[in-house]
């Protein structure tokens, strides 16, 4: 009976701990992107504080099937676009670590389609960068007040995995799309655009 009992709680303990809406999000995590898509937009990490600018070069970690089945998944997409479509600083493209959350999942503002809708990429990876090359101006919401002329590749690959079935997924992409898609995935391996600058 007592061996009965002891599994029993031990099956418990590792259910509350594994088995619940946070998945692996750390509770700093949970804590940082909060419990509702309406508390709208999320402090910005900038370079400008040294705590934030270190966290800025960290890799970010991939996002399991787990963190995407959450409320918590839910509502940092939702607050990343309310930040990044924020009227008093609005951007074309955020990553995950820009808010404090160091994940691989980055919004891009699809200017090649109709509509030009935002969309979220989780895991993303660039496959293919052209050989062909242009330069063009880039800003950051990370870093204020500065805009600089970074060489990018034209067209690139990107594979990412599908929200729904976690399968890979790939696109082409081409021109300034290319070149948003370059900037928010750099931000996952800790690089910013100023580092390509001389």
């Amino acid at each position: 009976m007592r061996i009965r009992v002891l599994l029993l709680c031990t099956l418990v303990g590792i259910c509350f701990f594994s088995c619940g809406e946070s998945g692996s999000f750390t509770r700093e995590e949970r804590e940082r992107i909060g419990l509702s898509g309406e508390a709208g937009i999320m402090p910005l990490f900038l370079v400008t504080n040294s705590a934030d600018s270190l966290f800025l070069r960290l890799q970010a970690k991939e996002l399991g099937r787990e963190e995407m089945e959450t409320e918590s998944f839910r509502v940092l997409k939702s607050r990343m676009l309310a930040t990044v479509n924020d009227t008093l600083n609005q951007g074309v493209g955020i990553a995950a670590p820009q808010v404090g959350i160091s994940r691989q999942l980055v919004a891009v503002q699809r200017l090649d389609k109709a509509g030009e809708p935002f969309e979220f990429y989780v895991n993303p990876e660039i496959i293919y960068y052209s050989k062909d090359t242009v330069i063009g101006q880039e800003g950051c919401l990370s870093i204020p007040d500065r805009a600089g002329e970074v060489y990018r590749s034209t067209e690139i690959i990107v594979r990412y995995r599908d929200e729904l079935s976690f399968e890979w997924r790939q696109d082409t992409v081409k021109e300034y799309t290319a070149r948003i898609f370059q900037h928010e995935i750099d931000h996952l391996r800790g690089i910013l655009y100023t580092d390509y600058l001389p």
